[in-house]
């Protein structure tokens, strides 16, 4: 054994010998996906990435779980995903992606993401470190300061270390709709490479400011909670497709919410979260056939009002 909870080792031996049921997962040829570049940089990532927070906090010991989460990693491979984002605050993610992601096909296409989420300089880079242990990273692509705490401290770290070249990019997140004044006035003030914050059909109030803003200072954007935590599927319950949506390749709501946020043009990557393989397939769906344009987005927010 390596020392890890869920092993290669491990996880063959239990489904050699029948103790683990694996589901027959057909294999998936991933479209040419929509693409985003990275303004301070030029990297191109599909529109559509990852994100960790509750789905990927699971007891490493259970195999079942981890195994479930290993097939989420197999689709979002295998349908041209490369961004993954994480943060300290996540829980067990971090660990969890660490052992998960060697025994991924594809996974040497990520783009790794991650954020520090403590008080003072010195915390921060000994976080940072173990964060760059648990994923068994020897760099990360981007590094975040997670929901602007102690940014102040944070920010000359990450700008030092991008340098350095122990991370490829920087950058600052909120979530929730919140603090949006202070980080206008940081993304006004800091040369960044990424910014994080939320943006889905129902709250819309980042096409004002942030995301203009982004644009103009050259800020890659990354959106958190595009599903709105899983709500905007109850406001939907029930409800069927509208015709419009077989115009952009919508085969589900999911691709729906999806597309409206990764149209933006200044929208780089949606990062939806999911514990299920078939919502990731149905969550990477996003990433084929047209997106939305300027006049659909407007009538796809009436009708979500109207809801």
């Amino acid at each position: 054994m390596n020392g890890r909870m869920f092993s290669r080792r491990r996880f063959l031996a239990l489904a050699a010998l029948g103790a683990l049921e694996l589901p027959r997962l057909p294999v998936v040829q991933a479209a040419e996906p929509v693409l985003r570049s990275v303004p301070s940089t030029g990297e191109r990532l599909p529109a559509i990435g990852m994100g960790t927070w509750i789905t990927f906090d699971v007891d490493r010991g259970d195999t079942e779980v981890m195994t479930v989460r290993w097939q989420v990693l197999q689709e979002f491979f295998a349908a041209g995903g490369r961004l993954i984002d994480s943060s300290p605050m996540y829980g067990s993610a971090e660990a969890v992606l660490g052992e998960l992601l060697p025994q991924s096909p594809g996974a040497g296409a990520l783009f790794s993401a991650t954020k520090v989420w403590t008080p003072g300089r010195w915390m921060g880079e000994q976080q940072m470190a173990r964060s760059r242990e648990l994923w068994g990273l020897p760099r990360f692509d981007l590094m975040q300061v997670h929901n602007l705490l102690d940014w102040e401290a944070h920010l000359p770290t990450l700008q030092r270390m991008k340098a350095e070249g122990w991370v490829g990019h920087i950058g600052i997140t909120t979530s929730h709709g919140s603090r949006h004044g202070e980080f206008e006035r940081i993304l006004r003030r800091e040369r960044l490479d990424f910014a994080q914050f939320t943006y889905n059909l129902a709250h819309r109030e980042v096409e004002e400011r942030l995301l203009p803003l982004a644009a103009e200072r050259g800020c890659a954007v990354l959106i958190n909670r595009p599903f709105d935590g899983g709500r905007l599927f109850g406001r939907v319950r029930g409800v069927a497709l509208p015709g419009w949506a077989a115009e952009i390749g919508c085969t589900n709501w999911a691709q729906v919410f999806l597309k409206f946020v990764i149209s933006h043009p200044a929208v780089t990557c949606a990062i939806p979260a999911t514990s299920r393989p078939a919502h990731m397939r149905e969550n990477m769906g996003a990433l084929a056939g047209p997106l939305p344009d300027g006049a659909l987005r407007r009538r796809m927010a009436a009708d979500f009002e109207r809801l």
